[in-house]
């Protein structure tokens, strides 16, 4: 098996009646060298200007993105390249991503490489320190800027530091 490291940037809460802008995506490995990134062009008329802020892009710009269904489809084949068993998805907020992600590989590919289940970072490191209260963004190396591949990789590289100085039993 094999973790990817996945975060999304959205227009607003849900799949479907809002639209996932952007995808980035690292392999969990030492290296952290092998990334995604797709720009979607919305699926939606809807949108909350507020949400697409964060993402750094003006709603003018997203129109210019690419099919939403050719970036799902990069993005299963960058998988099969990266990955030689079984992918696994794992993101800071699986809730928000995964959400995102699962539905637009069905909706737009009719499968789901990553099957039916996530992790969660949070609550993996939670459950590593034994406290509900704690949070792992400290362990980031990469800032975080709303990039998607830029986070991703710092929650990757967060990972890799709850392994190699928490003693998190993970195979990478």
């Amino acid at each position: 098996m094999a973790y990817i490291m996945v975060d999304v940037e959205t227009d607003g809460p849900i799949p479907g009646d809002y639209s996932m802008i952007s995808i980035g995506a690292v392999l969990v490995d030492d290296h952290l060298d092998k990334t995604f990134y797709g720009k979607c062009k919305p699926i939606s008329d809807k949108y909350i200007p507020e949400a697409l802020a964060v993402s750094g892009f003006t709603r003018e710009e997203t129109l210019t993105f690419d099919d939403a269904a050719s970036v799902m489809i990069s993005f299963a084949d960058w998988i099969k390249t990266v990955v030689k068993d079984r992918p696994v998805f794992i993101s800071d907020n699986n809730g928000f991503d995964w959400m995102f992600v699962c539905w637009y590989f069905h909706h737009f590919t009719g499968g789901n490489p990553f099957g039916h289940s996530s992790q969660n970072l949070g609550s993996m490191y939670k459950g590593l320190v034994k406290d509900t209260f704690q949070n792992f963004k400290h362990l980031r190396k990469t800032k975080h800027t709303h990039n998607p591949v830029d986070d991703a990789k710092g929650n990757a590289e967060a990972l890799l530091t709850m392994k190699k100085e928490h003693g998190l039993k993970i195979k990478l």
